[in-house]
């Protein structure tokens, strides 16, 4: 199963303020969805609970969290408290990829375990308290780019080392 790691960052790479994107893009928006459909999201407590705390439609969201109590009564939703479990599982379920989708902590955690990277770069800095981690480009290389009015869409692979 690969593991992708989607996001939109900014030029100065922020990918949040205050618990949210600080931007609506719908062109990216549209994007993000296309590229996602059908299959799992792996996101944080926090980026879930961005969301107004309702899972997003089509799609298994699985949520990583620490706190061991955490629950939720959706169907298309799951909660982990380990990441091998989450990616044992969505395995088992037959899933060709699975899409990260942050947030910070949860990059930082996953970039140097991930196969590929979908990064919607907006042609703009933005002000944020929460930022992508740095790109190695000795570990990754670009594919592909896409572009856009508001933005670029930068498809990477994992070098082979």
């Amino acid at each position: 199963m690969k593991k992708i790691i989607i996001a939109a960052v900014a030029k100065n790479f922020v990918i949040g303020k205050d618990g949210k994107m600080p931007w609506h893009i719908s062109e990216e928006l549209k994007h993000f969805k296309k590229t996602t459909m059908n299959f799992p999201l792996l996101m944080g407590r926090k980026t879930y609970v961005s969301f107004g705390a309702k899972p997003l439609k089509g799609r298994l969201n699985c949520v990583l969290t620490r706190d061991e109590n955490y629950q939720s009564d959706y169907d298309n939703l799951k909660v982990f408290n380990d990441i091998d479990e989450l990616f044992n599982h969505c395995g088992k379920e037959g899933f060709e990829k699975i899409f990260i989708i942050g947030g910070s902590e949860i990059y930082n955690s996953t970039i140097n375990h991930c196969d590929e990277m979908v990064l919607s770069f907006l042609n703009e800095d933005y002000e944020g308290d929460t930022y992508f981690p740095e790109i190695d480009e000795n570990i990754w290389n670009i594919d592909n780019i896409e572009k856009h009015d508001r933005f670029d869409v930068h498809y990477y692979i994992r070098r082979k080392i």
